[in-house]
């Protein structure tokens, strides 16, 4: 097969029919710029999904990899490496942490935090302590364990029996929390702000609640940190934003900004239940991932950064706003940093691919967030003229979409 030949097509032929990509194949990022095959140029704001926190191609990202490449590539974790002690010891430093685990992807970090949370209860409370309170809409990622924590049925059925002892509830409703919290609940999870589930952020008095139940109940509270982590609402993680401190946090995407890259954060005493061989992975902490990872964190942890994410968001709040006042055709407007979802008006729900494919066709990547929501992720870093010229694309999509 000649690169010539590699098209949109040839996905359908040789791929897993699991997704439903773009058709158009991009093979060049520069920044928040992407260029297809036909050279054509698209702003992104969709970022990976939150990955590409420094956007495509940064250069301290693109060194970082160069020089480790040419040092240590994998050693398993029989040993350990340098470029992973530093990285943990950075996220404990800027952190409520005392101990790292890394793995590769999101789903692994939150498989970890919850096989943790479980042992943690069974061996230092009761066998019987092994229930685990989640949330409807809730995404924690692909695995059996994990899928079946996450509220959403659709991604859960038609695998077999699932993992038990996990209960759904409404989200920011701590009544309904309350209502099924007992002394044989082991967790309570959710994400500060729900990305798969609509860009829904939780409410400082239900964070607050939650700790209230876990102290109340010795239950761990994890934070799925894996979209929210690492800068993406203008703080290094969301917890900052309350008055809260968890008890076990995953990060992933933005930690290794597009190299596969996980960890689980908790305390001391709780990582104390675990022992040699409890659990494991073959490439967590490994040397390139971590190399990329302690750059993205120097990067992203600054204060210009960070205070960067706020005005982004401020940026594109307005130009929203502006837009809405022509077309009308977002009811709500909402998240937190550049974590932002633009709720369709109701005469539009269930259109946001229509709405995804305009974007791309006038050259603007984006992403949604189930059928009704536009989600917005773009670098932290994406510059007000990226910004503007996606906008600009943006309002010449919702044109086309409104007229259909």
């Amino acid at each position: 097969m000649t690169k010539q030949s590699i098209n949109r097509a040839t996905y359908d032929q040789v791929m897993l029919p699991i997704y439903s990509p773009a058709e158009f194949i991009p093979v060049k990022g520069m920044g928040s710029r992407v260029w297809d095959q036909q050279g054509k140029s698209y702003i992104d704001f969709a970022g990976g999904i939150a990955v590409l926190a420094l956007g495509h191609s940064h250069p301290a990202l693109n060194q970082a990899l160069k020089e480790q490449s040419e040092q240590l590539w994998h050693v398993s974790n029989i040993f350990t490496n340098e470029p992973a002690l530093r990285l943990a010891q950075k996220l404990i430093d800027n952190t409520f942490a005392e101990r790292v685990f890394f793995a590769n992807s999101g789903a692994e970090a939150n498989e970890a935090a919850f096989k943790l949370a479980r042992h943690y209860a069974i061996t230092r409370h009761s066998p019987y302590k092994t229930k685990i309170i989640a949330f409807h809409h809730a995404f924690h990622g692909r695995t059996l364990f994990t899928v079946s924590v996450g509220g959403q049925p659709k991604y859960a059925d038609g695998f077999g029996p699932k993992p038990a002892d996990i209960v759904h509830v409404p989200f920011n409703d701590l009544d309904a929390v309350k209502a099924v919290m007992d002394d044989h609940t082991c967790a309570v999870v959710l994400e500060p702000v729900q990305g798969e589930g609509g860009v829904t952020a939780a409410t400082p008095e239900f964070m607050r609640g939650l700790r209230e139940l876990c102290d109340k109940h010795q239950a761990l509270l994890v934070l799925d940190e894996v979209q929210t982590g690492m800068g993406r609402t203008g703080k290094l993680f969301a917890y900052m934003n309350y008055d809260v401190t968890p008890d076990i946090i995953t990060t992933a995407k933005a930690l290794g900004s597009g190299f596969p890259l996980s960890a689980m954060l908790t305390t001391h005493e709780i990582a104390s239940a675990m022992g040699v061989g409890t659990h494991g992975t073959t490439y967590g902490g490994n040397p390139l991932a971590c190399a990329v990872g302690n750059v993205a964190f120097d990067l992203i942890n600054t204060p210009e950064v960070l205070e960067g994410v706020e005005k982004r968001y401020q940026w594109i709040v307005d130009e929203l706003t502006v837009i809405n006042q022509t077309y009308n055709v977002f009811s709500q407007i909402r998240g937190q940093g550049l974590l932002i979802g633009a709720q369709l008006a109701p005469q539009y729900e269930g259109k946001a691919k229509i709405l995804l494919g305009l974007a791309a066709k006038h050259g603007l990547m984006m992403l949604n967030a189930g059928a009704d929501v536009m989600r917005f992720t773009p670098s932290l870093i994406i510059t007000q003229e990226e910004l503007q010229e996606g906008m600009v694309a943006l309002k010449a999509a919702i044109a086309e979409f409104v007229k259909e």
